[in-house]
């Protein structure tokens, strides 16, 4: 029970900030690796925050807002800048990782594990079952999830939403309905790097710490669980891409605690893992899309 709940809780974490990879990856095409960046960025802030004594739920906004700034620089230097859409994003990820020092007071981790979070405070404590407290970290992580969700699902279904849709399948339309489809991008990037620095945010919460190196690795586990997802849920159409990144998040989590499990690598390889993991379903992806197309052509 205890491997479960832990799968469902980093699941849950990363799938927040999946939910911005695919506004990146798959909406607007874009290769955001200042995710590698933002992520880290929302659990500095979100440390030194709550070390400075503000209130954990106020922190979580702060990291949003943060991750949303950034994003917007990263939009900025790519489109008024004209630098590719792969190096705006290094740029951005290799500045952030000074600045995330300096949020920290230069300190490459920053504990507050005397301070309350969303997950461990006096009503969490003293106001729940005892039987009840194994399973609040999920519940509030699953409400934050829905939450980010439903406004995600809500603003794409909104006119900047679909311009938003329409800037990364056909850029050429957004500019024939007389909107800038620079000023579009950097809205995505910002949406999307907002939900990384907020996943950020939460992990530094519950794991009450703070570390530099948080954030190695959040784009491949992003991409992953979105590709995961969205393969693995293609064939059923009533289920919303959103809904299909949050179980891909799960479902990659859980491949990767299964092969740490079966003990053939150590918990230390971590990364190596998900990126092998990674390069697996991106392997089966290209098959089954091309069986798909000689299957039509065949038809």
């Amino acid at each position: 029970m205890t491997i479960i709940l832990g799968i469902f809780e980093e699941g849950l974490i990363y799938a927040i900030m999946a939910l911005g990879v695919y506004i990146t990856y798959k909406i607007l095409d874009f290769p955001d690796l200042s995710v590698d960046g933002t992520f880290p960025l929302g659990a500095a802030l979100t440390a030194c925050l709550i070390v400075k004594g503000v209130s954990p739920a106020l922190a979580l906004p702060a990291s949003f807002l943060a991750g949303v700034a950034a994003g917007c620089i990263t939009g900025l230097i790519h489109v008024k800048c004209r630098v590719r859409d792969l190096f705006s994003g290094i740029i951005v990820m290799t500045a952030l990782y000074s600045v995330n020092l300096r949020i920290a007071g230069m300190k490459a981790n920053l504990p507050f594990l005397s301070q309350d979070t969303i997950f461990d405070n006096e009503w969490t404590r003293n106001s729940l079952p005892a039987s009840f407290r194994p399973y609040i970290v999920v519940i509030i992580l699953a409400l934050i999830v829905l939450v980010c969700k439903l406004l995600l699902d809500w603003y794409l279904n909104t006119r900047s939403g679909y311009l938003l849709r329409a800037a990364g399948d056909n850029d050429t339309l957004v500019t024939s309905l007389a909107k800038d489809k620079g000023l579009v991008k950097i809205i995505g990037l910002s949406i999307a790097n907002g939900f990384a620095a907020l996943a950020g945010g939460v992990l530094a919460q519950k794991q009450a710490f703070f570390d530099i190196s948080i954030g190695t690795g959040t784009m491949v586990f992003g991409l992953a669980s979105v590709i995961l997802g969205t393969q693995l849920f293609r064939r059923f159409g009533k289920v919303r891409s959103t809904t299909a990144v949050i179980a891909g998040a799960i479902l990659y989590k859980a491949c990767v605690a299964l092969v740490i499990s079966m003990r053939i690598v150590k918990a230390t390889d971590l990364k190596l893992i998900t990126a092998a993991i990674l390069l697996l379903i991106l392997v089966i992806s290209d098959s089954m899309k091309r069986k798909g197309t000689h299957h039509h052509v065949g038809a």
